[in-house]
């Protein structure tokens, strides 16, 4: 069975040494990066299944690096380690899509062990099917291809290219939450900022469409102050 593979980017060489026997003591492969720009090179260039990252880099910070592969549509799971203990540093690292966040001095066993859940969660997403191209719930359904949809009354409704990306995306992360950033992520990129609102619009139209009572949803579900799932 293949390793998981971990990119280490941190550009203190004692951490980087210790955090890297460390990780090979439990079996996992680990490349070294010791700045942003090299990070990304490496990421274009191979697959890795966790990326840890370190927010002070030179060249380019760790959020950035974070923004830009997830501008790339790249889910890799992304650990934030920091010196930087605010609130607000650790919300701004989860809203440019880190997965967790650990601020310095940590302790190892807690590293080893948000390393392990986000291996759990790389292994996932590495098996999650991709979506059909008609794809049916209840007694609707959606051509991804066509932009075209059938509401459970047999109606066919054109939907808008943003409203399509939603659809895919709430999709592929069935029963999951969705956070508000990652939708902005993946539908919108980070030239247009959309409000709260604008996302709420777009669930309640879906709900008009595909709910049978659109206030009691059974398929669209906005979860607050965090996101918005879709279950089946």
């Amino acid at each position: 069975m293949k390793k998981p593979s971990i990119l280490l980017v941190e550009d203190e060489e004692n951490l980087q040494e210790a955090l890297k026997l460390n990780l090979e003591l439990e079996d996992y492969d680990v490349t070294s990066a010791w700045n942003g720009i090299e990070a990304l090179e490496l990421i274009q260039k191979e697959h890795f299944d966790l990326l840890i990252l370190d927010v002070m880099l030179p060249e380019l910070d760790g959020i950035s690096v974070v923004e830009t592969i997830r501008l790339q549509n790249n889910d890799i799971p992304v650990l934030i380690l920091s010196a930087k203990n605010s609130s607000a540093d650790r919300v701004l690292g989860l809203k440019k899509g880190a997965d967790d966040y650990l601020t310095k001095p940590f302790n190892l066993e807690e590293l080893l062990l948000r390393v392990s859940k986000l291996l759990q969660k790389s292994r996932q997403l590495a098996e999650r099917k991709p979506v059909e191209q008609v794809y049916k719930f209840g007694r609707n359904s959606i051509d991804f291809s066509s932009l075209q949809c059938s509401t459970r009354s047999g109606e066919v409704i054109t939907l808008t290219k943003k409203e399509i990306m939603l659809l895919k995306l709430l999709i592929e992360n069935k029963n999951e939450v969705v956070t508000r950033e990652k939708i902005l992520q993946a539908v919108w990129g980070y030239n247009v900022y959309p409000t709260t609102r604008t996302i709420d619009n777009f669930i309640l139209n879906f709900r008009k469409y595909f709910e049978e009572d659109s206030r009691s949803p059974k398929y669209f579900h906005s979860v607050r102050g965090i996101g918005y799932k879709f279950t089946e």
